[in-house]
């Protein structure tokens, strides 16, 4: 399910396929993002693991294989389930404007230790940091927080409700 990518203003469009990463303590894990040439105030903000579909990849293969590139964690792509949220809009990252279609997958794993071998140069010159959050700590974060809408939705995946469409989590 590739979400629509209406309202574009004539941008290259940058399709994702991301993921909300729960462990079995119910910690999300968000990476801090560090891009000077970018329009988010301040250049930072912490976003979950994922990226960019290649050509001719479907959505699962690219949330499985992104999440292997970016945590070391390698994954069936049926165990991603289906999209639950989503997101699009104009964002400029690396010093290009793009208008960007995000999916989200959630996917409940055991506690694991990142391991940052696979990072390619993008990740390792865009990516600062790395955190387990609690839903708590997560609503208490002072820096900007992407998708903006992961605090609203969170609490319900992980008590197990799964929206029964994808969800909106807004844009930045």
């Amino acid at each position: 399910m590739v979400l629509e990518t209406s309202g574009n203003p004539g941008l290259p469009v940058r399709v994702s396929a991301r993921i909300l990463l729960v462990d079995d303590r119910d910690r999300i894990l968000l990476f801090r993002y560090l891009d000077q040439d970018t329009d988010i105030p301040g250049g930072a903000w912490w976003g979950t693991p994922g990226g960019g579909v290649d050509e001719g990849e479907s959505l699962p293969h690219a949330a499985a294989r992104e999440l292997f590139e970016e945590t070391g964690l390698r994954v069936e792509e049926s165990a991603l389930g289906r999209v639950v949220a989503g997101g699009r809009g104009a964002a400029r990252f690396g010093g290009r404007d793009y208008w960007f279609v995000n999916h989200f997958y959630y996917l409940r794993v055991p506690a694991f230790a990142l391991d940052d071998s696979g990072w390619e140069e993008l990740e390792r010159g865009s990516i600062v940091e790395h955190r387990w959050w609690t839903v708590r700590q997560l609503a208490a974060i002072a820096e900007a927080v992407y998708p903006p809408g992961l605090p609203r939705i969170l609490p319900d995946l992980i008590a197990g409700r799964t929206p029964a469409e994808p969800v909106d989590v807004g844009w930045l």
